[in-house]
């Protein structure tokens, strides 16, 4: 436990979450705009999910930017957790949305304090006391309504109020008297994590206490590695970070999941053997749930009729695009449908996956692989779908199509005959003529040949 005097007063950290159309991204796009430092060129280098924000009288605030729609599911209720104050957007020419109602669960849940950004108050058929009204009858009473949750009139677009809004996020703050300890071991969350082809898996963390530096040993997960590199979200290398500071780092030997907590370790050793502890409980946690799955749970899923489920048998050429692959295609599972990965390994796609896929009405995935022995017979006699890629987001792309239904027709070869090639001619100007003679089947002027 920290000593009341190592502790210094740290940034809040705040999400802002909202309906679709509201104004969230607006008002995340304004306030980064606005933060830009003078004379400084380029915006966000990559969206990392997670960036510290400046303003005038030196204060720091950091967001969380969750991803739009499906974040409303475990990630929001993970990442509520990592958040100070949620910032919600409601915009004053609409209702109080479903979301916003989930937004606002999901907070109270958490028990973190809510400040209400009503947005669009330049359209002319702007209402905010009507919103008032509505988020009274839901028992939340605003301010100037004589309650204590605060909210602030704005328009995100051209930033009518939104520095106000920032000053109540800072008054909010000194409400909850958010310290840490910067001068010990860093311990975080994970807000994101993906693999970028050039330099690897790049995961934004975000540092809750201690302080985390270059060259430290990490443990997120069941993933751990030394930290090679950390940067800023404008791109900026950052060598040490501390409370409420968001960094992308590289040095981690795998993609954790989104809400993982970090742990900085003296030796790697004890980070190894954590990890590889973790590994193998996930590992029998997953064959158990694949093994025992009720009847009472099937008879659940197939009586609300909207569960669907594809199974998924991922084969790879190295271990990391078969993680990463396998990581991406987990986040892909949404409330109707879900993906499950029954089986993933390295190396080509063997007569035994085939089976598998056939047992249990999956389709395979190669990664850089194609079909070892007799599998391919067996896949056209057996009907199944095997898809063969060299680039991980056209996986990705394609799961994502097939989940909406819209997956494009895979084109097939078939041989019309075959020939034998007796002779090769060289004519200057022509290049190559093979002389041949056909063995099978028939050759017309314009086939492809190979």
């Amino acid at each position: 436990e920290d000593k009341e005097e190592d502790l210094v007063v740290r940034a809040p950290i705040v999400t802002v979450m909202g309906h679709v159309d509201h104004g969230k991204t607006s008002l995340l796009d304004y306030i980064r705009k606005e933060n830009v430092i003078a004379g400084e060129s380029g915006g966000i280098t990559q969206h990392i999910g997670a960036y510290g924000v400046t303003l005038d009288n030196g204060q720091k605030i950091a967001f969380l930017d969750t991803p739009g729609h499906e974040a409303f599911t475990a990630m929001r209720a993970r990442g509520a957790q990592v958040t100070d104050i949620a910032i919600i957007v409601v915009a004053a020419d609409d209702d109080i949305m479903p979301q916003t109602k989930e937004a606002i669960s999901h907070a109270q849940a958490a028990g973190v304090p809510i400040i209400f950004a009503i947005n669009k108050i330049d359209k002319p058929n702007a209402n905010v006391e009507k919103i008032k009204e509505r988020l009274a009858s839901m028992n939340l009473l605003v301010e100037d309504w004589g309650g204590k949750i605060q909210s602030h009139d704005i328009s995100a677009k051209v930033g009518t109020g939104v520095k106000e809004l920032l000053e109540k996020v800072l008054l909010e703050a000194e409400i909850l008297d958010l310290k840490a300890n910067p001068n010990k071991a860093a311990q975080g969350t994970v807000v994101e994590a993906f693999l970028d082809k050039g330099k690897g898996y790049v995961s934004t963390i975000l540092v809750q206490q201690g302080t985390l530096k270059i060259g430290d040993y990490m443990l997120a997960g069941k993933h751990h590695g030394k930290i090679k590199a950390m940067h800023d979200e404008r791109g900026h290398t950052v060598l040490e970070a501390g409370p409420s500071t968001p960094v992308s780092v590289l040095g981690l030997d795998g993609a954790a999941t989104a809400g993982d907590k970090f742990n900085v370790f003296e030796d790697e050793k004890e980070a190894k053997q954590i990890a590889s502890k973790r590994s193998q409980l996930m590992r029998e946690q997953s064959v158990r749930t694949q093994r025992h799955i009720t009847l009472d749970e099937i008879g659940r899923r197939i009586a609300l009729g909207q569960f669907k489920e594809l199974n998924v048998i991922l084969k790879g050429d190295v271990d990391g695009s078969v993680e990463a692959l396998s990581d991406s295609f987990s986040k892909l599972s949404t409330e109707e449908v879900q993906i499950n990965i029954i089986h993933k390994g390295v190396g080509a796609i063997t007569e035994t996956d085939v089976m598998l896929a056939s047992a249990s009405d999956a389709i395979i995935i190669g990664f850089n692989v194609r079909p070892a022995g007799n599998a391919r017979q067996l896949a056209d006699k057996e009907e199944i779908d095997i898809r063969y890629y060299s680039i991980i987001y056209a996986a990705i792309d394609d799961l994502k199509d097939a989940m909406e239904g819209m997956l494009a027709p895979e084109m097939k070869e078939e041989i019309l005959g075959t020939a034998e090639i007796r002779e090769i001619f060289k004519i200057s100007k022509v290049g190559s003529i093979a002389g041949c003679m056909v063995m099978d089947g028939k050759i017309m002027r314009t086939s492809k040949i190979r």
